[in-house]
């Protein structure tokens, strides 16, 4: 095929037709930073969309991982009565369905749903406050109480209600976030969250895992260094390399040829293969917490009479309301970081009430299930998406079936298990970093060298940093001698997103400020409304139709009950004013520059 008949294929969006239409290209924009989208129809190639969905997969499971880890090292050892495959496989299950849930009637975003560190500071602080005392110390007048290592001390049993009692709190966690979104409250709430509560969170959010993630490199910091640089590499130095042309015949089109970004799309797929088996050949084992030999089952399915209900207790009801207010800031942090990745307005209020409502569900699955996590979406996810600089509900479909998959077979569940602690750190590194960039990039839409915004970002970012810190190291200061008062305070203050968002959210619409000055735009109720000013019309009025529910369901919007009629998109809200109807398929779920056409001079990916 000659280098003449060269022809873009558009890399598909969200839409359900299975044919690749190849469109013009869009003249270039100067300005990088406001670009529009690119123009996208039809669904991702089967074999891309199974590439990024075990990429998205690898992630998740890094996140899924880390989280279990750092709870079942707060434990001693040998006090769990069931095998940690099975509290794997249970994770994976219910990440899996809420996954697909969220895809296909909540927010409607490409949003991979993961045990997030917003549920382990309550898990720990339950746990933590349970250990088993023994009696005042002979010879110590101080009455200090220590962990009592006595045989008759029954810590086994005890363990094991601590774990009940934090799935119990994974269970009333998701019942009030599903009861927020009922009501309608995220939605409310997101109308005045401008980009000075939204960035700060983002900001929060990125710097908050650095501990976790400096724990997991320091088992080998070579490795971990290695998959870091190859990672940069991949998706930055070598982000427009593009694979030879190879021949595309959609149907009934004469032939083209598609260039595809190949290190990019696999810039976390290619450097965690070369560092798992470097670390296999080093002999650096995973963790033994997680990656034990036990008795696994090749076969399960999961139910929550598996071993025992989860208990409900005041200390359980505390953590609960902690975790909810905690995922609730995260996951509406999420929405709006990945409309914003993928040029998508702002998610209205209809799709975040519905987004946290089927999140509340999925937590609700993983505590009956007997998890200690319950499921929000997930940062390093969103980090990923911007790392490949394309989204797509089918990958998001993907990722849920193959965790679906896992989750049924806890044998399969430990093999996977054997992740070396360099690789999670790696990869948790790297996504991080890029919700942190994104956060501080957000300032640019408000008035950044206002003093009542600097004030904001830095009391909002530098409080919310400052105090789990404070608590860690003095955790008898706050103690109310009430268990579950103790409990929801030490919760919500050693919580950096939450305090982020509350505090930022508290001085955002107390402290006075005209609405271009806090970045809302000219009367547009929207959080990233100075971005979504700059979006052509045309392009705002489809790309508010992603986040309308499936035309089955919105058939039903009529029969919805008044009081929960806030999940559906009403006629006067001004989103729907200014919104138009979409072709099925031209939508947007890849960021600009993604399967454009190769230049004649050279292969290099064409900038906008």
């Amino acid at each position: 095929m000659s280098r003449s008949q060269s022809r873009p294929i558009q890399l598909p969006s969200l839409g359900p037709q299975e044919a690749l239409a190849p469109r013009p290209l869009q003249p270039a924009v100067q300005n990088p930073s406001s670009h529009s989208r690119a123009s996208l129809r039809g669904p991702l190639p089967w074999g891309l969309s199974c590439l990024l969905a075990l990429q998205h997969f690898l992630v998740l499971a890094s996140a899924l991982c880390a989280s279990h880890l750092l709870l079942l090292r707060s434990l001693p050892p040998g006090i769990l009565s069931y095998s940690p495959a099975h509290l794997l496989a249970s994770s994976f299950f219910s990440c899996g369905v809420s996954t697909a849930l969220q895809t296909w009637m909540g927010s409607r975003l490409p949003l991979v749903q993961v045990p997030s560190f917003e549920f382990l500071a309550p898990a720990l602080v339950l746990v933590n406050q349970k250990l088993p005392l023994a009696i005042q110390t002979p010879g110590n007048s101080s009455g200090t109480l220590h962990p009592c290592e006595r045989p008759d001390c029954h810590s086994l049993e005890l363990w094991n209600d601590s774990l009940r009692e934090v799935s119990g709190a994974v269970v009333v966690s998701g019942l009030l976030q599903g009861t927020l979104g009922l009501l309608g409250v995220p939605g409310h709430l997101f109308r005045h969250c401008g980009p000075l509560v939204l960035a700060p969170s983002l900001v929060v959010a990125g710097l908050s895992a650095h501990r976790e993630v400096a724990l997991f490199c320091s088992s080998h910091w070579g490795l971990a260094l290695l998959l870091i640089l190859l990672m940069v590499v991949c998706s930055q130095h070598l982000g427009s390399c593009q694979l030879p042309p190879c021949p595309w015949r959609p149907a009934s089109t004469s032939p083209t040829c598609t260039c595809m970004p190949a290190f990019r799309l696999l810039s976390v797929l290619v450097p965690v293969a070369c560092v798992w088996v470097l670390s296999a050949l080093l002999g650096l084992r995973a963790d033994p917490e997680l990656s034990a030999p036990s008795e696994a089952l090749w076969f399960w399915l999961p139910h929550p009479v598996e071993w025992v209900w989860p208990m409900l207790t005041p200390r359980a009801l505390a953590a609960g309301i902690s975790m909810a207010l905690a995922a609730s800031i995260s996951s509406l942090g999420c929405y709006a970081l990945c409309g914003r990745l993928l040029h998508l307005p702002s998610p209205p209020p209809h799709a975040c009430s519905r987004g946290l409502s089927l999140e509340g569900l999925g937590s609700v699955l993983a505590g009956l299930l007997g998890s200690p996590m319950g499921t929000a979406s997930s940062f390093p996810n969103v980090g990923t998406v911007s790392l490949f600089q394309a989204g797509s509900q089918r990958v998001a479909y993907l990722v849920g079936l193959f965790c679906v998959g896992l989750g049924l077979s806890p044998k399969l569940t430990q093999l996977l298990a054997t992740i070396p602690l360099p690789v999670l750190g790696g990869i948790l590194g790297v996504t991080q970093a890029v919700v942190l960039a994104t956060g501080f990039s957000s300032f640019h839409l408000a008035d950044i060298d206002s003093g009542r915004n600097v004030f904001i970002v830095g009391f909002s970012i530098f409080m919310a940093l400052l105090m789990p810190r404070w608590l860690r190291g003095a955790p008898d200061l706050l103690s109310t001698g009430w268990s579950p008062l103790d409990v929801l305070l030490h919760s919500l203050l050693t919580e950096p997103i939450f305090l982020g968002g509350f505090l930022g959210f508290l001085l955002e619409n107390t402290i006075s400020g005209t609405r271009l000055e806090r970045g809302l735009g000219q009367g547009l109720p929207s959080s990233f409304a100075a971005h979504e000013a700059q979006m052509p019309q045309k392009s705002k009025q489809k790309a508010t139709e992603e986040y309308e529910l499936p035309a089955p369901l919105q058939n039903l919007c009529p029969c919805i009950p008044q009081p929960i009629r806030c999940l559906c998109p009403l006629p006067e809200e001004p989103w729907n004013d200014e919104g138009g109807s979409a072709e099925p398929g031209e939508t947007a779920e890849m960021l600009p520059g993604f399967g454009e056409q190769c230049p004649r001079s050279s292969r290099e990916l064409r900038s906008h």
